[in-house]
């Protein structure tokens, strides 16, 4: 299979240089095109990403669909028609194979949310008399404050702190980086962990710059931000499977039931484009009742 991982290779080039996308973009769409290479190579099937036809890309799409729910399989699919997408624009081939290869319909799941009842439950119950304990408190208040990809909270720099002007640099998808709001009590609890426990820390080289470390003085994993999240959720018997993305949705919905627009709440999201924020408009009929009673002119 070394000719697939050559193409893959450029492929990967293409994606970072000319369409700039994140290490963890092209992650994910390299892991949808290794999905079909150790499909191939498990059916023993001699086809080079110039040669395969669509009869295979059916078979491996049929043999996926007993192994993932429709999301990932439309994930997948989409993944493989941007790399032969590519294999046609660079003139490798003459068509892709995925031209007639239609992606399962998946309904729009809403976000789950956390009560600002339950986000107090999970911080306080932070054990702050453990090493990692103020970190994991500006973590989360951090998370939920700023309303950050898990990506974005491990990759925040001390020169991303800019707390007189009340902003923080973030550093989202494809690079593209935006300000972000950041309250009082999120700045104290941040100060609270800069000056009482990271400063006091041996720093690895090359990590002095990261806000968020380990015990072993490196950026901090996203693994490990899912993990104390799901330890405090045990710990407080929350009756929810939550991740990181809880926090960013419940900011998000929490702030739209507060009165905030749209379009306010997609700047500081970071999303391109509104309707993926409209996700968020998943609100009780009483509180549309509401609206449309405060601010309709015939009401």
């Amino acid at each position: 299979m070394a000719n697939w991982q050559s193409y893959l290779k450029e492929y990967q080039n293409y994606l970072r240089l000319e369409r700039g996308l994140s290490e963890n973009t092209i992650v994910n769409y390299s892991f949808d095109i290794e999905k079909l290479i150790l499909f191939l190579d498990q059916h023993q099937i001699e086809e080079s990403p110039l040669k395969i036809g669509e009869e295979t890309i059916q078979q491996f799409i049929y043999e996926l669909s007993g192994q993932v729910n429709a999301t990932s399989q439309a994930r997948v699919i989409s993944g493989l028609k941007s790399f032969f997408s590519y294999l046609v624009f660079e003139d490798y081939r003459e068509d892709s194979p995925m031209e007639l290869i239609e992606v399962p319909k998946v309904g729009r799941k809403l976000p789950d949310t956390l009560s600002t009842v339950e986000i107090d439950q999970l911080i306080g119950a932070i054990d702050l008399s453990k090493e990692q304990g103020e970190r994991n408190r500006a973590m989360l208040e951090t998370l939920y404050s700023c309303g950050l990809r898990v990506s974005e909270l491990v990759s925040l720099k001390l020169s991303d702190l800019f707390f007189e002007e009340g902003f923080v640099k973030i550093t989202g998808k494809g690079n593209k980086q935006r300000f972000v709001p950041v309250g009082k009590s999120t700045q104290k609890y941040i100060n609270l962990y800069i000056n009482e426990v990271r400063v006091h820390q041996e720093i690895q080289k090359g990590f002095e710059d990261m806000l968020f470390l380990n015990r072993r003085g490196k950026q901090l994993t996203r693994a490990m931000v899912f993990t104390v999240i799901k330890d405090l959720a045990k710990k407080i018997n929350l009756n929810k499977v939550i991740s990181p993305h809880t926090f960013r949705h419940s900011f998000a919905t929490h702030l739209l039931e507060n009165g905030a627009d749209l379009r306010s709440i997609q700047l500081m999201l970071g999303h391109e484009s509104i309707t993926t924020t409209e996700v968020y408009m998943h609100l009780d009929r009483k509180f549309l009742s509401e609206v449309l009673n405060n601010y309709h002119p015939r009401k």
